[in-house]
């Protein structure tokens, strides 16, 4: 299923007037809510579903150049906290072009922070913090597309 094809089904179910739909395929999975009184607006989500039966093609990644600065930049990431995108779109550090970004490294973030916005299908949702913390790193550029579950930024929670 393509763009203009859910772009089109979107349409479709604005226009017949009904609140909630839901399609799934073998590859996706798509849920349509039209706003009501108490939503105010229009919500889809859409979901890939990762295929078991064909395994993706397995390129060889490049030797390191140090085991041991691996090892231990590996050892470092892990006492922080990923936060991974929870939707496919494209990912938006500010609000808009000429405002500040929402975070940047070394600011602190508490629970329900927003930390970047992303754009799904002409939708911008405001993607807002689970943990609280220090961000260590930024992952992704501004601007950028990101995939479901692509971590975004790294969290120190101490």
């Amino acid at each position: 299923m393509d763009i203009k094809e859910i772009q089109s089904l979107i349409k479709f179910v604005a226009k017949s007037g009904a609140s909630e739909v839901k399609l799934e395929t073998d590859d996706i999975k798509i849920t349509i809510r039209t706003g009501t009184a108490d939503s105010g607006g229009e919500t889809t989500y859409i979901q890939q579903i990762p295929v078991a039966a064909t395994p993706a093609p397995q390129v060889p990644a490049p030797a390191p150049a140090s085991t041991e600065a691996t090892s231990a930049k590996k050892e470092d990431d892990s006492k922080y906290l990923t936060i991974k995108s929870p939707i496919i779109g494209t990912f938006y550090r500010k609000p808009s072009p000429d405002k500040p970004a929402f975070i940047e490294v070394g600011d602190n973030i508490a629970v329900g922070d927003v930390l970047c916005v992303i754009e799904a299908m002409k939708l911008f949702n405001d993607i807002e913090s689970e943990v609280s913390g220090k961000i260590v790193k930024v992952l992704v550029e501004d601007s950028s597309p990101v995939e479901f579950d692509q971590p975004l930024f790294l969290v120190d929670p101490s």
